[in-house]
């Protein structure tokens, strides 16, 4: 065990050092996808896999983790299905470049490849479901309703429609109105939960921003 530890800590503090490189060259100006979100995610990995009774290698899952956003298509680009797969083969490329386990390549590209939710791909392994609800939720609760005005403002996207802010008579518009985005996509991720464990926290954190929202409506009406 300890030398799993070890190795463990070896590669993630090769791959911190890799993506902070790989971030740095692509000028990544984005807060929401940064290192500390993939820290985050694998945190929420060896939850899931450890409370789940998962037996899924935690070198997979760590690479996964860590790798899963290495290419970030903008929220509003017309290619954003496409950035879980574009990930997933530079997560492999830069992998064998790491002279990392070969064995272990086809599942991490797989995990990183069905996590997206744009890509709206049902993850067909353990890790895959493990790294898609990990990723999940860090777009839910607090820090998820942080992160989505965070990207509203990249996007330039107003806070919502004042003279329509609950969509009772327009269709929503997530690209345009950040408050659209709980109904248009967050409140529906608690239904694509792969675990016991993501699916249960899932609901908690869903109820944490239900709450933010009845707040919310109270002071803009």
């Amino acid at each position: 065990m300890g030398e799993m530890n070890k190795e463990l800590s070896d590669w993630q503090q090769c791959f911190e050092e890799r993506i902070t490189y790989e971030l740095e060259q692509q000028g990544h100006q984005d807060a929401a996808h940064d290192l500390s979100h993939v820290r985050r995610v694998w945190q929420h990995c060896q939850t899931i896999n450890e409370q789940d009774n998962f037996q899924v290698e935690p070198l997979v899952l760590l690479a996964a983790a860590y790798f899963h956003d290495i290419v970030n298509v903008p929220k509003d680009s017309k290619d954003r299905a496409q950035a879980s797969r574009l990930a997933a083969e530079r997560a492999v490329e830069i992998l064998r470049s790491l002279n990392f386990p070969a064995e272990h390549l086809n599942e991490i590209g797989g995990a990183i490849q069905s996590h997206s939710y744009s890509a709206n791909l049902t993850p067909e392994s353990d890790a895959a479901k493990i790294v898609q609800d990990a990723d999940r939720l860090e777009a839910l609760g607090a820090l998820g309703i942080a992160r989505l005005f965070y990207v509203a403002g990249q996007m330039n996207s107003q806070l919502f429609a004042a003279e329509d802010p609950w969509a009772k008579n327009r269709q929503l518009n997530d690209k345009q109105y950040a408050l659209d985005h709980f109904y248009v996509k967050l409140f529906n991720i608690e239904k694509t939960m792969q675990t016991n464990t993501g699916r249960q926290r899932a609901e908690e954190l869903s109820e944490q921003m239900q709450g933010f929202l009845n707040q919310f409506k109270k002071e803009i009406s």
